[in-house]
């Protein structure tokens, strides 16, 4: 069993309890917005690491991480990329590609909108964790905690750190 901690939008701020709330995850995923290389570099010395670029991710980032990574994790197909989309609304870029050759875990971030979708369509789970950071019109700071044993994806929790 792999226990992932989710985080995406942070745009440059890390608010503590984020290592609280990650303490028991193997991994922590961000997807996209990471805002610096600091905050980045701070989660992958505390866990291991993987990372997205965002829109607002500057060359520094864009150096050290792809703008889509698709692998496997235990026996699920995962893709993370910043901008996706949702289920019936995939972005432009992505829609293609996602509907020829579907990952059983979809991940996104981008919207500043937490959610947990399942596109019946294409049998894939959607997550975006929210934002974790300040910037942006949401209200509350969330992250996600999940595990993936196998083939199966569980436990899906969502944190709420505080309001921006």
């Amino acid at each position: 069993m792999t226990r992932i901690g989710l985080i995406s939008d942070t745009h440059s701020y890390l608010d503590d309890a984020v290592f609280k709330h990650f303490e028991q995850c193997d991994e922590i995923w961000h997807a996209g917005d990471i805002g610096n290389l600091e905050l980045a570099d701070k989660l992958a010395a505390f866990k291991p690491f993987k990372a997205v670029y965002g829109n607002i991710d500057g060359g520094d980032i864009r150096r050290v991480y792809p703008e889509s990574l698709r692998f496997k994790c235990e026996d699920v197909d995962v893709w993370i990329t910043h901008i996706g989309g949702y289920p019936g609304k995939y972005s432009p870029q992505i829609r293609n590609e996602i509907y020829t050759n579907p990952p059983q875990l979809f991940i996104c971030g981008h919207s500043h909108i937490l959610k947990v979708m399942f596109d019946e369509r294409i049998k894939c789970l959607h997550l975006n964790p929210g934002a974790a950071g300040k910037q942006g019109w949401h209200k509350v700071r969330t992250l996600m905690r999940f595990n993936i044993d196998g083939h199966k994806i569980q436990d899906m929790q969502i944190i709420e750190l505080a309001g921006r």
